[in-house]
């Protein structure tokens, strides 16, 4: 088995980098899809974030009400860091299922936005980093998303800087390019990858 990290700042590609690596083949592990399971209504999960934060996090349903929650602990160091201490260790118990559910000559993405940020890097086999131009990246954000220039300045400064994330990567996919120059470059890093899983990882 080879485990990837796969990330790369907000804007630049990384959703539609996962999908073509799912296309060859690869066993993805969704850290953001996760932290949603992790929470949804009957889980303890979310018993335990209601009783950090208390039932004003709830929506009328009894699911999360994720934007309220969001103006409470990003406002708020400490809150973030109680939040963070009750989703990150269950969504890291998932992903080691899923991770151990796949074969053992499987290519397993794990599919991590704040990978650079949380210093995870060392968890995986290697590091994929999907790497855009700034200025791309705000104009998909702006264009595709719907966010305000302002808005999406914001949160690519709350990231890591693509200096950053170069540093930790083995294999850089530029998505400064045509989709079908993505497909391309993609199907090349997954030969590579089942070249490296085919040798356990080694280089």
């Amino acid at each position: 088995m080879l485990t990837v990290g796969l990330t790369g700042g907000i804007g630049a590609g990384k959703s539609e980098v996962s999908r073509l690596l799912v296309e060859h083949g690869a066993v993805l592990v969704d850290s953001d899809r996760i932290a949603r399971e992790v929470v949804e209504p009957g889980t303890p999960g979310l018993a335990a974030v209601v009783e950090a934060f208390g039932t004003d996090v709830l929506a009328a349903d009894g699911s999360l009400d994720r934007p309220r929650l969001g103006s409470v602990v990003f406002a708020d160091p400490e809150k973030l860091a109680v939040l963070n201490a009750i989703v990150h260790p269950l969504v890291g118990a998932r992903s080691r299922e899923l991770e151990s559910a796949a074969g053992e000559d499987a290519v397993v993405v794990h599919d991590v936005p704040l990978l650079t940020e949380n210093g995870l890097a060392p968890l995986y086999d290697l590091v994929i980093v999907v790497d855009a131009d700034p200025d791309t990246q705000l104009d998909r954000l702006v264009r595709l998303r719907g966010m305000t220039p302002e808005d999406a300045r914001a949160r690519m400064a709350a990231q890591a800087t693509r200096d950053q994330r170069r540093e930790i990567a083995d294999i850089v996919i530029d998505n400064d390019v045509p989709l079908d120059a993505l497909r391309k470059r993609v199907a090349e890093v997954w030969e590579e990858l089942v070249r490296r899983s085919s040798r356990g990882g080694a280089e």
